[in-house]
């Protein structure tokens, strides 16, 4: 399955109750496949996984499923990888079309426990998984070699979202990954360097506010007007920085507010973004067009 070059790591709206809004998760969703959005990531960090319950996941891959036909990737991956296999099938039952698998966090597993750890997960369904790598929530990175081998050896292992944000690893795994393999950044502020040695697009958080600009910005560099994509990329900078000018995803869902989409609030511990945050997103937003 192609689950195209712009992903988007969706947020999940909540009541002011802090329940789940499936009637806002469902007008989100609508939102960014109009705004050219090519695949979502469901109950991923910037979905507030950490607060989601089991029921919920499932739930929202439902409702998601019935409104949207873009590839759809579920957060299935934790540090535990029983309960890992489960969200696994959960996802695959409720209508995924794939799964998005973090490197296990706080419990800091070897490289060759990874190796166990995703292969176990991506062989338990049928449905392709992305392994995640983000060191700076995880205390402890896949390695290229690792990412390698599970691309040559898990058929079901097929994509990889690079969020340590070291170019030259990314370059490795391009390089020596078994033939299909694509890798995605998480930084979008690494789109247009990743796509330059050979990456094949973003899981991206500024995509909720910036699509058209994202898509315009890849569409101009895979037709060979680096000028037009480089402009692009530089106009993005700023939304780009102030979209993580506190911990994602609280700046992104202030930045949909100010868009007119009005996610509600955040699960506690994260809190509304500030004042200062607030007001580097309206000029990023204003600068760009966007409000």
């Amino acid at each position: 399955m192609d689950f195209g070059r712009l992903i988007v790591a969706m947020v999940t709206p909540f009541c002011d109750d802090l329940e789940l809004d499936l009637g806002k998760v469902v007008a989100l969703a609508e939102r960014l496949v109009a705004d050219g959005v090519e695949g979502l990531v469901l109950s991923g960090t910037t979905g507030e996984s950490p607060t989601l319950s089991r029921k919920e996941k499932t739930d929202i891959i439902h409702a998601v499923r019935k409104v949207v036909k873009i590839p759809l990737i579920a957060n299935a991956g934790t540090n535990d990888t029983r309960a890992s296999i489960q969200f696994a099938k959960d996802a695959e039952e409720a209508g995924a079309d794939g799964l998005l698998l973090v490197v296990p966090y706080y419990n800091k597993p070897d490289q060759g426990m990874l190796y166990d750890h995703f292969t176990a997960i991506a062989s338990s369904v049928d449905i392709p998984s992305m392994l995640y790598n983000v060191p700076g929530r995880t205390a402890v990175s896949i390695r290229p070699d690792t990412v390698v081998k599970l691309s040559r050896d898990v058929p079901n292992i097929t994509m990889l979202k690079d969020a340590a944000g070291v170019l030259d690893d990314t370059t490795v795994i391009i390089r020596d990954a078994a033939p299909g393999f694509r890798v995605y950044t998480g930084e979008d502020a690494l789109v247009l360097p990743t796509l330059a040695v050979g990456g094949y697009g973003v899981v991206s958080v500024a995509g909720h506010v910036a699509a058209k600009l994202m898509n315009q910005m890849i569409e101009a560099y895979l037709a060979g007007d680096n000028a037009t994509a480089a402009s692009i990329h530089i106009r993005l900078q700023a939304i780009n920085k102030a979209l993580f000018l506190q911990p994602n995803p609280v700046p992104v869902k202030r930045a949909l507010a100010l868009c007119g989409f009005e996610a509600g609030p955040l699960r506690p511990p994260l809190a509304s973004a500030s004042e200062e945050v607030t007001k580097a997103l309206k000029k990023a937003l204003e600068d760009l067009d966007l409000i």
